[in-house]
């Protein structure tokens, strides 16, 4: 089993996937659109970024 960082970065990084994905395809910022476009969406984009780096070394890792 997974251990939580894990799971978390794994998450965070399918919410900054599926939120590119839709301002690709609709122009539609999922992010912005729950957080505004302040501070808080600023380290929901921060935290993305971190979990696709520790992402990448997990997975190249194993």
């Amino acid at each position: 089993m997974k251990n939580v960082l894990d799971m978390v970065a794994m998450v965070l990084v399918l919410i900054g996937g599926l939120n590119w994905g839709l301002v690709g395809a609709f122009n539609f910022n999922l992010v912005e659109t729950i957080f505004g476009s302040g501070v808080v969406s600023m380290v929901v984009y921060i935290l993305v970024g971190i979990s696709a780096i520790y992402g990448a070394f997990v997975f190249f890792q194993e």
